[in-house]
Protein backbone atom coordinates (compact mmCIF):
# COMPACT_ATOMS: atom_id res chain seq x y z
CA UNK A 1 0.00 0.00 0.00
CA UNK A 2 1.66 3.15 -0.99
CA UNK A 3 2.41 5.79 1.79
CA UNK A 4 1.88 10.06 1.28
CA UNK A 5 2.01 11.28 -1.76
CA UNK A 6 4.32 13.80 -0.84
CA UNK A 7 7.29 11.10 0.62
CA UNK A 8 7.01 9.25 -2.96
CA UNK A 9 7.85 12.82 -4.42
CA UNK A 10 10.64 13.82 -2.25
CA UNK A 11 12.39 10.41 -2.95
CA UNK A 12 11.54 10.88 -6.77
CA UNK A 13 13.71 14.74 -6.84
CA UNK A 14 16.42 13.09 -4.51
CA UNK A 15 17.26 10.00 -6.31
CA UNK A 16 16.63 12.20 -9.73
CA UNK A 17 19.54 14.94 -8.72
CA UNK A 18 21.59 12.31 -7.10
CA UNK A 19 21.63 10.66 -10.16
CA UNK A 20 21.98 13.64 -12.04
CA UNK A 21 25.04 14.63 -10.69
CA UNK A 22 26.55 11.87 -9.00
CA UNK A 23 26.54 12.91 -5.79
CA UNK A 24 24.90 11.85 -2.71
CA UNK A 25 21.85 13.60 -1.67
CA UNK A 26 20.41 13.62 1.86
CA UNK A 27 16.43 14.04 2.46
CA UNK A 28 16.00 15.70 6.55
CA UNK A 29 12.58 15.84 7.23
CA UNK A 30 10.83 16.56 10.53
CA UNK A 31 8.24 14.63 11.85
CA UNK A 32 4.78 15.87 13.56
CA UNK A 33 3.34 18.81 12.81
CA UNK A 34 4.24 22.85 13.43
CA UNK A 35 2.38 25.68 13.48
CA UNK A 36 -0.56 23.90 11.23
CA UNK A 37 1.74 22.25 9.10
CA UNK A 38 2.01 18.30 9.03
CA UNK A 39 6.16 16.77 8.50
CA UNK A 40 5.83 13.28 7.51
CA UNK A 41 9.40 12.02 7.89
CA UNK A 42 10.55 9.41 5.80
CA UNK A 43 14.17 11.06 5.98
CA UNK A 44 16.32 9.39 3.45
CA UNK A 45 20.15 9.73 1.95
CA UNK A 46 20.17 8.88 -1.80
CA UNK A 47 23.72 7.67 -3.90
CA UNK A 48 25.20 8.57 -6.73
CA UNK A 49 23.32 5.25 -9.02
CA UNK A 50 19.67 7.04 -7.73
CA UNK A 51 19.47 4.58 -5.14
CA UNK A 52 18.13 4.82 -1.78
CA UNK A 53 20.41 3.61 0.81
CA UNK A 54 18.22 3.48 4.03
CA UNK A 55 15.01 4.80 4.81
CA UNK A 56 13.56 6.32 8.22
CA UNK A 57 9.93 5.78 8.83
CA UNK A 58 7.05 7.56 7.89
CA UNK A 59 5.14 9.31 10.72
CA UNK A 60 7.67 8.09 13.50
CA UNK A 61 10.69 9.86 14.93
CA UNK A 62 13.64 8.02 14.14
CA UNK A 63 17.35 7.60 13.89
CA UNK A 64 18.80 5.83 11.05
CA UNK A 65 22.72 5.43 10.19
CA UNK A 66 24.27 4.48 6.89
CA UNK A 67 27.52 4.20 5.43
CA UNK A 68 28.31 6.02 2.60
CA UNK A 69 31.39 5.25 0.60
CA UNK A 70 32.85 8.09 -1.25
CA UNK A 71 34.73 5.93 -3.42
CA UNK A 72 31.27 5.26 -5.21
CA UNK A 73 31.46 8.99 -6.72
CA UNK A 74 34.45 8.30 -8.67
CA UNK A 75 33.17 5.05 -9.58
CA UNK A 76 29.95 6.10 -10.87
CA UNK A 77 31.60 9.78 -12.20
CA UNK A 78 33.91 7.38 -14.35
CA UNK A 79 30.47 5.66 -16.09
CA UNK A 80 28.51 8.88 -16.40
CA UNK A 81 27.24 9.34 -20.42
CA UNK A 82 28.40 12.70 -19.92
CA UNK A 83 32.81 11.80 -19.54
CA UNK A 84 32.08 9.10 -21.74
CA UNK A 85 30.99 11.16 -24.21
CA UNK A 86 33.59 13.87 -23.54
CA UNK A 87 36.31 11.26 -23.23
CA UNK A 88 34.52 10.46 -27.25
CA UNK A 89 34.53 13.97 -28.69
CA UNK A 90 38.17 14.88 -26.88
CA UNK A 91 39.71 14.52 -30.24
CA UNK A 92 37.45 16.87 -31.96
CA UNK A 93 37.85 19.04 -29.16
CA UNK A 94 41.26 19.17 -28.75
CA UNK A 95 41.90 21.61 -32.03
CA UNK A 96 39.48 24.24 -30.78
CA UNK A 97 41.04 24.18 -27.58
CA UNK A 98 45.19 24.69 -28.60
CA UNK A 99 43.44 27.35 -31.18
CA UNK A 100 42.20 29.14 -28.43
CA UNK A 101 45.38 28.48 -26.21
CA UNK A 102 47.34 29.46 -29.66
CA UNK A 103 49.04 25.74 -30.00
CA UNK A 104 49.19 24.88 -33.08
CA UNK A 105 48.43 21.30 -33.45
CA UNK A 106 47.54 19.35 -36.76
CA UNK A 107 44.39 17.81 -36.81
CA UNK A 108 45.30 14.09 -37.54
CA UNK A 109 42.88 13.15 -40.89
CA UNK A 110 41.20 10.06 -38.74
CA UNK A 111 40.23 12.49 -36.06
CA UNK A 112 37.36 14.28 -39.05
CA UNK A 113 33.52 13.56 -37.84
CA UNK A 114 33.19 12.05 -40.86
CA UNK A 115 35.59 9.17 -40.69
CA UNK A 116 34.56 8.81 -36.65
CA UNK A 117 32.65 5.81 -35.97
CA UNK A 118 31.46 7.51 -33.12
CA UNK A 119 29.51 9.67 -35.63
CA UNK A 120 28.33 7.43 -37.60
CA UNK A 121 24.46 7.05 -37.03
CA UNK A 122 24.47 3.36 -36.36
CA UNK A 123 26.83 4.06 -33.15
CA UNK A 124 24.59 7.19 -32.25
CA UNK A 125 23.07 6.93 -28.93
CA UNK A 126 19.91 8.39 -29.89
CA UNK A 127 19.52 5.47 -32.92
CA UNK A 128 19.92 2.58 -30.21
CA UNK A 129 17.45 -0.12 -29.66
CA UNK A 130 17.35 0.89 -25.68
CA UNK A 131 16.89 4.33 -26.60
CA UNK A 132 14.22 4.01 -29.59
CA UNK A 133 12.34 1.26 -27.36
CA UNK A 134 8.55 3.13 -26.45
CA UNK A 135 7.33 2.74 -22.59
CA UNK A 136 5.04 -0.04 -22.20
CA UNK A 137 2.20 -0.17 -20.23
CA UNK A 138 1.90 -2.18 -17.19
CA UNK A 139 -1.26 -4.35 -16.96
CA UNK A 140 -4.94 -2.54 -16.47
CA UNK A 141 -6.35 -1.65 -13.10
CA UNK A 142 -10.01 -1.67 -13.90
CA UNK A 143 -12.59 1.03 -12.87
CA UNK A 144 -15.04 -0.32 -10.30
CA UNK A 145 -18.01 -0.38 -12.74
CA UNK A 146 -19.32 -0.82 -16.03
CA UNK A 147 -16.60 1.76 -17.57
CA UNK A 148 -14.00 -0.04 -19.65
CA UNK A 149 -10.58 -0.73 -17.73
CA UNK A 150 -8.40 2.57 -17.53
CA UNK A 151 -5.01 1.29 -18.07
CA UNK A 152 -2.02 2.02 -15.43
CA UNK A 153 0.59 3.17 -17.60
CA UNK A 154 4.69 4.28 -16.86
CA UNK A 155 4.73 6.91 -18.50
CA UNK A 156 3.00 8.96 -21.53
CA UNK A 157 5.06 9.83 -24.82
CA UNK A 158 5.97 12.85 -22.71
CA UNK A 159 7.42 11.20 -19.69
CA UNK A 160 4.48 12.11 -17.63
CA UNK A 161 3.49 8.94 -15.33
CA UNK A 162 0.15 7.77 -13.90
CA UNK A 163 -1.39 9.25 -10.78
CA UNK A 164 -0.80 7.78 -7.42
CA UNK A 165 -3.52 4.92 -6.51
CA UNK A 166 -6.23 5.85 -4.66
CA UNK A 167 -5.49 3.07 -2.24
CA UNK A 168 -4.55 4.66 1.05
CA UNK A 169 -2.64 3.37 4.10
CA UNK A 170 -5.64 3.62 6.54
CA UNK A 171 -3.51 3.36 10.31
CA UNK A 172 -0.98 5.70 8.83
CA UNK A 173 -3.51 7.99 7.75
CA UNK A 174 -5.98 7.64 11.10
CA UNK A 175 -2.25 8.86 12.74
CA UNK A 176 -1.95 11.66 10.28
CA UNK A 177 -5.53 13.09 10.97
CA UNK A 178 -5.49 12.52 14.67
CA UNK A 179 -2.18 14.71 14.79
CA UNK A 180 -3.70 17.48 12.40
CA UNK A 181 -6.99 17.56 15.10
CA UNK A 182 -4.83 17.83 18.32
CA UNK A 183 -2.26 20.20 16.85
CA UNK A 184 -5.10 22.56 15.01
CA UNK A 185 -6.97 22.26 18.53
CA UNK A 186 -4.24 23.62 20.68
CA UNK A 187 -3.17 25.89 18.09
CA UNK A 188 -6.16 27.52 18.12
CA UNK A 189 -6.96 27.13 21.84
CA UNK A 190 -10.27 24.72 22.18
CA UNK A 191 -10.36 21.47 23.94
CA UNK A 192 -13.83 20.53 22.82
CA UNK A 193 -14.78 19.59 18.74
CA UNK A 194 -18.51 19.92 17.50
CA UNK A 195 -20.01 18.08 14.87
CA UNK A 196 -22.82 17.79 12.72
CA UNK A 197 -23.82 14.21 13.16
CA UNK A 198 -25.92 13.34 9.89
CA UNK A 199 -26.05 9.39 9.83
CA UNK A 200 -23.89 9.46 6.50
CA UNK A 201 -20.14 8.18 6.49
CA UNK A 202 -18.58 11.48 6.33
CA UNK A 203 -19.39 12.94 9.34
CA UNK A 204 -19.07 9.11 11.15
CA UNK A 205 -15.29 9.27 10.11
CA UNK A 206 -15.01 12.88 11.87
CA UNK A 207 -16.30 12.16 14.89
CA UNK A 208 -14.26 9.11 15.27
CA UNK A 209 -11.16 10.86 14.21
CA UNK A 210 -12.57 13.79 17.04
CA UNK A 211 -12.60 11.20 19.44
CA UNK A 212 -9.30 9.44 19.11
CA UNK A 213 -7.69 13.19 18.80
CA UNK A 214 -9.68 15.05 21.76
CA UNK A 215 -11.47 11.89 23.87
CA UNK A 216 -14.78 11.01 23.40
CA UNK A 217 -16.21 13.81 25.77
CA UNK A 218 -14.38 16.67 24.27
CA UNK A 219 -17.15 15.89 21.03
CA UNK A 220 -20.52 17.05 21.02
CA UNK A 221 -22.53 15.37 18.03
CA UNK A 222 -25.25 17.85 17.29
CA UNK A 223 -28.28 16.21 14.93
CA UNK A 224 -30.25 18.71 13.15
CA UNK A 225 -33.32 16.51 11.19
CA UNK A 226 -35.57 18.00 9.06
CA UNK A 227 -39.24 16.43 9.09
CA UNK A 228 -38.66 14.91 5.29
CA UNK A 229 -35.31 13.71 7.01
CA UNK A 230 -35.02 10.02 6.87
CA UNK A 231 -35.40 8.12 10.07
CA UNK A 232 -32.55 5.98 9.55
CA UNK A 233 -30.30 9.28 9.67
CA UNK A 234 -31.39 9.53 13.37
CA UNK A 235 -30.73 5.86 13.78
CA UNK A 236 -27.46 5.27 12.37
CA UNK A 237 -26.05 8.79 14.00
CA UNK A 238 -27.23 7.46 17.25
CA UNK A 239 -25.21 3.77 16.62
CA UNK A 240 -22.39 5.83 16.01
CA UNK A 241 -22.84 8.15 19.38
CA UNK A 242 -23.57 5.06 21.54
CA UNK A 243 -20.61 3.34 19.90
CA UNK A 244 -17.69 6.44 20.60
CA UNK A 245 -19.87 7.65 24.09
CA UNK A 246 -20.24 10.89 22.47
CA UNK A 247 -22.15 13.68 23.56
CA UNK A 248 -25.25 14.03 21.84
CA UNK A 249 -28.03 16.77 21.27
CA UNK A 250 -30.75 16.57 18.79
CA UNK A 251 -31.74 20.17 17.47
CA UNK A 252 -35.11 20.05 14.88
CA UNK A 253 -34.81 22.45 12.17
CA UNK A 254 -37.98 22.12 10.69
CA UNK A 255 -39.96 24.99 12.49
CA UNK A 256 -36.90 27.58 11.67
CA UNK A 257 -37.27 26.11 8.09
CA UNK A 258 -41.03 26.02 7.99
CA UNK A 259 -41.21 29.71 8.89
CA UNK A 260 -39.14 31.36 6.25
CA UNK A 261 -40.32 29.00 3.87
CA UNK A 262 -43.90 30.09 4.92
CA UNK A 263 -43.06 33.88 3.24
CA UNK A 264 -41.47 31.82 -0.15
CA UNK A 265 -44.02 29.12 -0.63
CA UNK A 266 -42.64 28.92 -4.49
CA UNK A 267 -39.35 27.66 -3.39
CA UNK A 268 -37.83 25.10 -5.49
CA UNK A 269 -36.32 22.05 -4.27
CA UNK A 270 -33.05 23.56 -4.73
CA UNK A 271 -33.91 26.45 -2.60
CA UNK A 272 -35.01 24.29 0.28
CA UNK A 273 -32.18 22.41 0.01
CA UNK A 274 -29.91 25.15 0.52
CA UNK A 275 -32.32 26.51 3.44
CA UNK A 276 -32.20 23.53 5.61
CA UNK A 277 -28.67 23.24 4.99
CA UNK A 278 -27.51 26.81 5.96
CA UNK A 279 -30.04 26.69 9.28
CA UNK A 280 -28.33 23.46 10.15
CA UNK A 281 -24.84 25.54 10.41
CA UNK A 282 -26.63 28.31 12.04
CA UNK A 283 -27.70 25.67 14.74
CA UNK A 284 -23.88 24.23 14.73
CA UNK A 285 -22.49 27.56 14.62
CA UNK A 286 -25.01 28.51 17.75
CA UNK A 287 -23.80 25.53 19.55
CA UNK A 288 -20.21 26.11 19.31
CA UNK A 289 -20.78 29.10 20.49
CA UNK A 290 -22.72 27.90 23.72
CA UNK A 291 -20.05 24.74 24.29
CA UNK A 292 -16.79 26.68 23.37
CA UNK A 293 -16.46 23.77 20.83
CA UNK A 294 -14.77 24.83 17.69
CA UNK A 295 -17.05 23.31 14.47
CA UNK A 296 -15.30 20.37 12.18
CA UNK A 297 -16.17 20.20 8.62
CA UNK A 298 -17.18 16.76 7.41
CA UNK A 299 -16.78 17.56 3.20
CA UNK A 300 -14.77 15.26 1.31
CA UNK A 301 -12.33 16.08 -1.76
CA UNK A 302 -15.14 14.43 -4.34
CA UNK A 303 -17.96 16.72 -3.09
CA UNK A 304 -15.40 19.51 -2.85
CA UNK A 305 -14.37 19.16 -6.30
CA UNK A 306 -17.81 18.51 -7.94
CA UNK A 307 -19.37 21.71 -5.28
CA UNK A 308 -22.01 19.19 -4.06
CA UNK A 309 -22.27 21.65 -1.06
CA UNK A 310 -24.26 24.56 -0.20
CA UNK A 311 -21.84 27.12 0.08
CA UNK A 312 -21.66 29.16 2.97
CA UNK A 313 -23.17 26.01 4.68
CA UNK A 314 -21.53 22.83 4.69
CA UNK A 315 -18.29 24.19 3.75
CA UNK A 316 -18.58 26.90 6.57
CA UNK A 317 -16.11 24.93 9.55
CA UNK A 318 -13.19 26.14 9.92
CA UNK A 319 -11.21 22.79 10.13
CA UNK A 320 -11.58 19.97 8.30
CA UNK A 321 -9.59 16.42 8.81
CA UNK A 322 -11.06 15.00 5.39
CA UNK A 323 -11.18 17.49 2.77
CA UNK A 324 -8.55 16.38 0.71
CA UNK A 325 -9.43 12.27 1.16
CA UNK A 326 -11.67 11.11 -2.21
CA UNK A 327 -15.28 9.38 -0.93
CA UNK A 328 -13.77 6.30 -1.67
CA UNK A 329 -11.15 6.74 0.52
CA UNK A 330 -13.05 7.91 3.41
CA UNK A 331 -15.48 4.32 3.03
CA UNK A 332 -11.36 2.78 3.65
CA UNK A 333 -10.68 4.84 6.28
CA UNK A 334 -14.32 4.09 8.27
CA UNK A 335 -13.62 0.10 7.50
CA UNK A 336 -10.39 0.80 9.30
CA UNK A 337 -11.80 2.94 12.16
CA UNK A 338 -14.84 0.58 12.82
CA UNK A 339 -17.59 3.08 11.64
CA UNK A 340 -21.08 1.08 11.66
CA UNK A 341 -21.41 -1.25 8.97
CA UNK A 342 -25.03 0.53 8.20
CA UNK A 343 -23.67 3.67 7.70
CA UNK A 344 -20.69 2.00 5.62
CA UNK A 345 -22.96 0.19 3.08
CA UNK A 346 -25.95 2.41 2.74
CA UNK A 347 -25.91 4.88 -0.22
CA UNK A 348 -24.68 8.46 0.53
CA UNK A 349 -27.21 10.85 0.38
CA UNK A 350 -27.52 14.70 1.27
CA UNK A 351 -30.75 13.66 2.72
CA UNK A 352 -32.13 16.96 1.80
CA UNK A 353 -34.92 15.53 -0.40
CA UNK A 354 -37.00 11.94 0.22
CA UNK A 355 -35.11 9.76 -1.61
CA UNK A 356 -32.37 11.89 -2.80
CA UNK A 357 -28.60 9.30 -3.51
CA UNK A 358 -25.52 11.19 -4.56
CA UNK A 359 -24.47 9.11 -6.87
CA UNK A 360 -28.00 9.66 -8.45
CA UNK A 361 -27.37 13.43 -8.70
CA UNK A 362 -24.35 13.05 -10.04
CA UNK A 363 -25.33 10.32 -12.55
CA UNK A 364 -21.99 8.84 -12.10
CA UNK A 365 -21.26 6.61 -9.25
CA UNK A 366 -18.19 7.49 -6.76
CA UNK A 367 -15.69 4.91 -7.56
CA UNK A 368 -15.94 6.03 -11.16
CA UNK A 369 -15.70 9.85 -10.23
CA UNK A 370 -13.04 9.31 -7.90
CA UNK A 371 -10.67 7.25 -10.55
CA UNK A 372 -11.63 10.31 -13.40
CA UNK A 373 -11.27 13.54 -10.97
CA UNK A 374 -7.41 11.61 -10.15
CA UNK A 375 -6.27 11.32 -13.06
CA UNK A 376 -7.65 15.04 -14.17
CA UNK A 377 -5.96 16.85 -11.13
CA UNK A 378 -2.37 15.17 -11.69
CA UNK A 379 -2.83 16.93 -15.49
CA UNK A 380 -4.27 14.59 -17.50
CA UNK A 381 -7.08 15.56 -20.03
CA UNK A 382 -10.73 14.42 -20.38
CA UNK A 383 -9.73 14.05 -24.13
CA UNK A 384 -6.46 11.77 -23.23
CA UNK A 385 -9.16 9.71 -20.88
CA UNK A 386 -11.43 8.68 -23.13
CA UNK A 387 -8.85 8.00 -25.68
CA UNK A 388 -7.20 5.29 -23.29
CA UNK A 389 -10.79 4.11 -22.66
CA UNK A 390 -12.78 6.03 -20.01
CA UNK A 391 -16.48 6.41 -20.82
CA UNK A 392 -17.28 9.71 -22.07
CA UNK A 393 -20.63 10.71 -20.76
CA UNK A 394 -19.06 9.63 -16.99
CA UNK A 395 -15.79 12.34 -17.92
CA UNK A 396 -18.57 14.90 -18.99
CA UNK A 397 -20.69 14.73 -16.34
CA UNK A 398 -17.16 15.22 -13.97
CA UNK A 399 -15.73 17.90 -15.79
CA UNK A 400 -18.83 19.60 -16.38
CA UNK A 401 -19.61 19.79 -12.16
CA UNK A 402 -15.64 20.27 -11.81
CA UNK A 403 -15.50 23.31 -14.04
CA UNK A 404 -18.80 24.95 -12.77
CA UNK A 405 -17.98 25.17 -9.41
CA UNK A 406 -14.70 26.56 -9.37
CA UNK A 407 -16.25 29.61 -7.39
CA UNK A 408 -17.86 27.48 -4.37
CA UNK A 409 -14.10 26.39 -3.57
CA UNK A 410 -12.73 30.05 -2.95
CA UNK A 411 -13.49 33.27 -0.78
CA UNK A 412 -15.30 36.03 -1.42
CA UNK A 413 -13.41 37.88 -4.77
CA UNK A 414 -12.55 41.79 -2.96
CA UNK A 415 -11.64 44.74 -5.04
CA UNK A 416 -8.20 45.77 -4.13
CA UNK A 417 -8.27 49.67 -3.52
CA UNK A 418 -5.02 49.92 -1.62
CA UNK A 419 -1.80 48.43 -1.24
CA UNK A 420 -2.46 46.26 1.60
CA UNK A 421 -5.89 44.40 1.20
CA UNK A 422 -6.95 41.49 3.84
CA UNK A 423 -5.06 38.58 2.00
CA UNK A 424 -5.51 39.78 -1.59
CA UNK A 425 -1.80 41.45 -2.29
CA UNK A 426 0.46 38.84 -4.33
CA UNK A 427 3.64 40.22 -2.38
CA UNK A 428 2.35 40.64 0.97
CA UNK A 429 -0.49 38.81 1.87
CA UNK A 430 -1.82 41.20 5.27
CA UNK A 431 -4.02 39.24 7.91
CA UNK A 432 -3.62 41.02 11.07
Amino acid sequence: VPGPASVARWERLSRDLAEEHGVFCCVANLVGSEGGKIFQGGSHPAGPRGDVRVRAPVFEEALVTATIDLADLGRVRAEMPLLSDLKTALPFLRPELDRVLGVATPVPPAASPAASPAASPAASPAASPAASTPVAAVPARPLVGSVPPLPVITADASGRGAPPALTIDAPLVERWLVTFLRDEFQRRGFTDAIVGLSGGVDSAVVAALAARALGPKHVHAVRMPYRTSSPDSLAHAQLLIDQLGLNARTMEITGAVDAYLAQEPDADAARRGNIMARMRMITLFDCSAKHRALPLGTGNKTERLLGYFTWHADDSPPVNPIGDLFKTQVWALARHLGVPQAIIEKPASADLIEGQTDEGDFGVRYAIADEILNWLLHGWSAAELIARGVDAEAIRLVTNRLDSTHWKRRLPTVAMVSGAAIGESYLRPVDY
